[in-house]
């Protein structure tokens, strides 16, 4: 096995794919990158039985072959060559000698038998948008992903894909995230999945922020993301999701417009004053044109007061701190509407425009009477 490459391009390519390696494996492969050189170039491959990772590099192919490397001490010694065309040689006995300027290295690699095969995807359905968009969706719903083990099927993202466009929902049983978005293209008709939210984590790592089409394609049981030449494989979730759009309420009488960031400032002020020692949830009262913040423990009390447009009238309703600053934070939108009930009804954040591309929803929490 031989080839030459561009030091840049492989040290990209393992830095990509070493997010899938296993950090610690009974199979020792699974510790390692499985390089493969053929006629179409050199992919690089991670795995770690739960999400795989493959990078496509350019690469000068003289002799194919494949073999696996310990992921660590093969991105060290790549990150650390001179700026140059790295050369690849492995022997029969799975040594392998890496040149690159005046540098010289020589490392065990293990047979590529021992890798087990990333899954193939059929693709019965597929999707493409820009893959700027997937990043920004991922991450304005993954915060509201279940880390309960409970029920796994909410440690994902549900994938609502038809006419309509993409949806993006994640739930965790304090709070629901919702976000819309039109696609390009859509191949097989309607479909839906969830994805596991450690997966679209390094989902969003490869999309980087850049306006070229990203695909996704559904299997029986596994999703194949594609972002230009790096392929990311993962498995389905099994189970039933949430029946989200039933758990949002319908009517909510009172409504008030907010700046995104003033708001989120307030709840800020009045957070200091909470710690994971000292938990007490933020006390809002909502008024003509303003809502009253305050927080009290041990540490102190914090009291502000945010501008807003709308009668609250005088809703008092308490929220975890980081829950509703998290839902704010994450809102692609300068102005939020947030749409309340009562003192025991969540909390409904949504955009100002009339549009329906997000949707957030805050459970409250129980307020002890005034102090």
């Amino acid at each position: 096995m031989k080839f030459t490459c561009e030091k840049a391009l492989l040290q990209n390519a393992i830095a990509v794919t070493g997010r899938a390696v296993a950090q610690k494996s009974s199979i020792p492969a699974l510790e390692g990158l499985l390089l493969r050189a053929g006629e179409e170039g050199l992919t690089v491959s991670g795995y770690n039985m739960q999400t795989g990772i493959r990078a496509r590099v350019s690469a000068g192919v003289e002799e194919p072959g494949e073999i696996v490397l310990n992921a660590r001490l093969f991105g060290d010694i790549i990150r650390r060559m001179p700026d140059d065309i790295v050369t690849f040689t492995a022997g029969e006995k799975l040594q392998v000698r890496l040149l690159c300027g005046d540098a010289d290295f020589d490392i065990p690699g293990l047979s590529a038998a021992d890798y087990p095969d990333l899954p193939e995807v059929e693709d019965e359905y597929a999707v493409c948008l820009q893959r700027k968009t997937l990043r920004a969706m991922i991450e304005e719903v993954a915060f509201a992903v279940s880390t309960n083990e409970s029920r796994p099927v909410h440690t994902g993202v549900l994938f609502e894909i038809g006419e309509g466009g993409l949806t993006m929902a994640a739930v965790d049983g304090f709070r629901l995230a919702v976000r819309k978005e039109p696609l390009e293209k859509l191949e097989g008709g309607a479909f839906s999945f969830v994805a596991p939210g450690a997966a679209l984590n390094e989902v969003k790592s490869i999309c980087g922020d850049v306006e070229d089409l990203a695909e996704i394609t559904l299997g029986k049981r596994h999703i194949l993301f594609t972002a230009g030449e790096v392929e990311l494989i993962c498995r389905r979730l099994e189970g039933e999701f949430l029946d989200y759009r039933n758990a949002i309420p319908k009517k909510n009488p009172i409504a008030v417009t907010a700046e995104t960031k003033a708001l989120i400032e307030s709840i800020d002020r009045v957070s200091v004053v909470i710690s994971d020692k000292l938990k007490s949830p933020v006390r809002c009262r909502f008024e003509e044109g303003r809502v009253l913040l305050s927080a009290k423990t041990g540490n102190g009390e914090a009291k502000d007061v945010c501008r807003l447009e709308g009668d609250g009238e005088g809703l008092e309703i308490g929220f975890n701190n980081r829950y509703l600053m998290e839902a704010l934070r994450y809102a692609p939108a300068d102005t939020v509407r947030v749409e309340l009930n009562t003192g025991v009804s969540p909390a409904i954040i949504v955009p100002t425009d009339g549009k329906d591309n997000f949707l957030y929803m805050v459970l409250p929490v129980r307020l002890k009477n005034a102090d």
